[in-house]
């Protein structure tokens, strides 16, 4: 059966490579198509159009946005080899307690930690103790699904290789080696395996220097 499977996408953005993660994992060939979110396409905005976010994954012309139900998507689409979620049902629920941690807790938290003007010591610590909080879920294993990526590893991809990136051109300290042992361990593990389907880091770095001298430029 012939099958078509678009993705829209801005490549610099962590929660479309959440879904080109698991699209490639599962060996799923698909067609990228960049959007401009300053100049959003008529695809995007109609394949889309409560959120008008990036992703949307398109198959067989069939839409499904937001990166964490895609990903559960493509799961239980394509079954072959790889499985992102677990089988045990208890399993499958925990794993998709933290990845909602992740979303809904740590990632406005770094972000205000990185980006934030006001408090800034403390959102530092606020952000380091909820990574805490996640790093205890490692249990000594590689990866949160065990010895392979899974579900909460995915979703952790801009802990894993983003904020590091960030760290280097603001200056702030949360994801090291001292303050957060084992996830940082992890996030070395995350980019090994995954490297090939992850953004340059140089163009990364680039871009988030970019945005940062404008800001500070714009502040001063």
């Amino acid at each position: 059966m012939g099958e078509e499977v678009k993705l829209l996408r801005v490549w610099g953005s962590p929660f479309s490579s959440r879904v080109e993660i698991a699209l490639r994992l599962k060996g799923v060939q698909y067609e990228f198509f960049e959007e401009d979110l300053q100049n959003k396409s008529a695809l995007l905005l109609k394949s889309n159009p409560v959120h008008k976010k990036i992703p949307v994954l398109l198959h067989n012309n069939k839409p499904i946005a937001e990166s964490q139900v895609v990903l559960e998507y493509i799961d239980e689409t394509w079954k072959q080899g790889f499985s992102i979620l677990p089988e045990n049902p208890y399993e499958r629920a925990h794993a998709r307690f933290w990845a909602r941690f992740i979303d809904e807790k740590c990632l406005s938290a770094i972000w205000k930690a990185c980006w934030g003007s006001e408090e800034h010591e403390k959102a530092v610590e606020e952000a380091c103790e909820l990574l805490k909080l996640l790093e205890q879920e490692l249990k000594g294993n590689k990866f949160f699904g065990g010895e392979k990526v899974g579900l909460v590893d995915i979703v952790g991809n801009f802990i894993a290789y983003w904020l590091r990136a960030i760290q280097e051109v603001v200056g702030v300290e949360i994801l090291t080696k001292e303050k957060l042992p084992k996830l940082y361990d992890w996030s070395d593990e995350f980019v090994n395996v995954l490297q090939e389907s992850l953004p340059p880091r140089d163009k990364l770095v680039a871009f988030f220097r970019g945005r940062f001298e404008s800001t500070t430029t714009t502040s001063n």
